[in-house]
């Protein structure tokens, strides 16, 4: 399960007066983040603190947690400390309570999505607008548990992957196609024993088949072998939606657009500025741009895939996914 990661001596050492955490500093979004096993944690940092991007935003505070069942998690988060600490004056805090008290919005940071749902509350309780990095949870239940207990409170809340706003996916999913038979998406898909199977990174390719070919996924049919998985959605109106989960070969991201006017083909990848460009946009307007319905939805999507390959590949409704973990069933 997840733990608190024990605080590096030297964090201690960093300042209250450094200007990155200086609360009087006029203007400035301070931000806490929770986690920091991921890459995401320095990346989006360096974004941020980057004069030359001038957003009025600073990682000021940070708790350190990692996963000790998941080997990158504790393998990793060491060296993003020391980074974010030596680095950018970050201040290593013991306790989320604490943190949140210091700071203005949070980003929940952890890979595992596991202990997103304890790690989000307190800051949602708190009124502090909350970004939760991918997946959002590792389970439906705890996905659609964090944006009831969002709303709630009325914290604006949200979650993405950062392909949603890579330039190919945006381009495929603003192209003049005509009307939208079918869209395929495609990328690397590796498992993690304690996730939805695509949760773990088909997080992806699921995302920004979502972006592209939008809500209203109904049911959906999943074909599995140890290196490969289709997963095929059928979307009201009959537009079908699949997902092409790659283990067994070298991929890389991409999705295909079949419309009745033109084929738009996309080769994807990172997005980070453009996603960090969308974090701003919500600290200063504190409305998601991407909707809890639409998340849940691609996590009933996934929790539907599972399902399906329980069942030999037979069709399950996104309907009976939620019912069944909100306990109507």
């Amino acid at each position: 399960m997840h733990f608190k990661h024990p605080i590096l001596a030297g964090c201690f050492l960093v300042l209250f007066a450094s200007p990155l955490f200086a609360a009087e500093e006029k203007g400035v979004t301070r931000i806490g983040m929770i986690g920091l096993d991921t890459s995401h944690c320095v990346a989006f940092t360096k974004i941020l603190h980057d004069p030359a991007n001038n957003y009025a935003a600073r990682v000021v505070a940070a708790v350190p947690q990692s996963s000790p069942d998941i080997e990158s998690s504790v393998s990793r988060i060491d060296g993003y400390v020391e980074t974010l600490t030596k680095e950018y004056g970050v201040k290593m805090m013991d306790s989320i309570e604490a943190m949140v008290a210091e700071v203005d919005v949070i980003l929940v940071e952890s890979v595992d999505g596991r202990p997103h749902l304890a790690q989000a509350t307190p800051g949602i309780i708190a009124g502090k607008p909350t970004f939760i990095d991918k997946p959002v949870a590792a389970s439906l239940e705890d996905a659609i548990a964090i944006f009831d207990l969002a709303a709630k409170h009325g914290t604006p809340v949200w979650s993405t992957s950062n392909l949603r706003y890579n330039a190919g996916v945006v381009k495929a999913a603003t192209a003049d196609v005509g009307d939208v038979a079918a869209v395929l998406s495609y990328g690397p898909a590796s498992l993690e024993e304690h996730h939805l199977d695509l949760a773990w990174y088909g997080i992806h390719p699921t995302e920004a088949l979502f972006t592209v070919i939008g809500t209203g996924c109904e049911s959906v049919t999943r074909t599995h072998t140890e290196g490969t998985d289709v997963v095929t959605g059928l979307w009201k109106g009959g537009k079908v939606g699949t997902l092409l989960g790659l283990r067994a070969s070298k991929t890389v991201y991409g999705i295909k657009v079949f419309g009745s006017k033109a084929v738009v083909d996309e080769v994807a990848g990172a997005g980070y500025p453009e996603l960090m460009a969308e974090m701003m946009t919500f600290f200063k307007t504190k409305k998601a741009p991407v909707s809890a319905e639409e998340t849940i939805e691609i996590f009933a999507f996934m929790a539907a895939a599972d399902e399906s390959k329980r069942r030999g590949g037979a069709p399950v409704t996104l309907q009976e996914m939620i019912e069944k973990a909100r306990g109507e069933k």
